[in-house]
């Protein structure tokens, strides 16, 4: 079954491995599919309800857009382009919020967490980007979104919006109501310092995570510093549990190898740690340097990404300004 797939990456900069296998490698993999119809967006829009610098925000966008083609996203097959250079999310956003409800909102972990203790200096927009993540999404009429464990809650929002939108102007089906991609077995990437905490670019160590950008010797140092245990590796994934790194370094190489956890596992049972790590920094040079290399390529043309954001904003602003118009027509304008 053809599917409409819209999903964003906020462009913060220094993209790391967990941004890679936890949205883009998927991202690529739907592209595959001659079914599927793709919209990727680097939100920038979203990346301003916290404080930016605009020369390095303007850097981040461009770096975004370079690991996305990098990656494999080929912008005659996929629509790629950035927010703030579609005036109809905006606008989609301000029509959508008068639809959605505080309490809805109120309900926003994420934004519980990113506000901190001092919730009174926080954006408004940030209080109020879930609304913009929906019109992001209801204004292409997709149909499905690859999320993370930590945008469910976001996705479930914007399912709350479209239906109360078309109940309260009696016109059923006219904003589609999306469901989830989740990746299959696919294990959260964790910091290589501490299995109990997400991999971050916020994290004060470097060593800590794996960029997209790291040389060959600074992935092959990373993974041999990654923090382990002491215990012989399992042979059974339920003995996991209790091993976070363990379970962490299987998952990395699961989710390289496009294979089940289980099948990792049985791999490495009964080997030492320094083996596994071995094969994963191999592994993880194979599937990323090359990635690193284009990157950087890519950035010396400033002019080809701009090119491809220029074409991508023109065919997104061609669907979503319809879409606009049609729910202004609904609202009464």
């Amino acid at each position: 079954m053809s599917k409409k797939i819209f999903s964003g990456v906020q462009p913060t900069g220094n993209l790391h491995l967990g941004n890679y296998l936890g949205a883009i490698k998927n991202f690529v993999d739907l592209q595959k599919d001659k079914d599927n119809s793709c919209i990727y967006c680097v939100v920038d829009l979203h990346a301003i309800t916290v404080k930016q610098d605009p020369k390095i925000l303007k850097k981040n966008i461009r770096e975004t857009t370079a690991s996305f083609l990098a990656s494999g996203l080929n912008s005659s097959k996929s629509i790629i382009f950035n927010q703030s250079k579609v005036p109809s999310h905006a606008e989609g956003s301000w029509l959508l919020s008068c639809v959605a409800r505080m309490g809805w909102l109120n309900r926003m972990t994420q934004f519980k967490e990113k506000a901190g203790h001092d919730k009174e200096k926080a954006s408004v927009g940030l209080y109020i980007y879930p609304v913009l993540m929906a019109a992001d999404i209801l204004l292409y009429d997709a149909t499905h979104v690859p999320v993370g464990e930590d945008q469910k809650q976001h996705l479930e929002l914007t399912r709350d919006i479209a239906q109360k939108f078309n109940t309260d102007f009696n016109c059923s089906d006219f904003l589609k109501i999306p469901e989830p991609l989740i990746q299959k077995d696919f294990s959260r990437i964790m910091s290589l310092r501490d299995g109990t905490k997400k991999m971050s670019k916020s994290d004060p160590s470097d060593q800590s995570r794996i960029n997209i950008t790291d040389t060959k010797d600074q992935i092959v140092n990373k993974i041999r510093k990654a923090k382990t245990d002491s215990k012989p590796l399992s042979e059974n994934v339920s003995d996991l549990e209790g091993r976070p790194e363990l379970k962490n370094l299987l998952g990395i190489f699961s989710s390289l190898q496009n294979q089940d956890l289980d099948v990792s596992t049985k791999e490495f049972a009964g080997k030492n740690f320094s083996e596994l790590k071995e094969k994963l920094a191999e592994v993880l040079v194979e599937k990323i340097h090359p990635i690193s290399n284009e990157i950087n390529k890519l950035l010396k043309d400033y002019k080809y990404i701009d090119k491809i954001l220029l074409e991508g904003s023109i065919k997104a602003e061609k669907i979503s300004k319809k879409k606009v118009s049609e729910i202004k027509t609904k609202i009464g304008f």
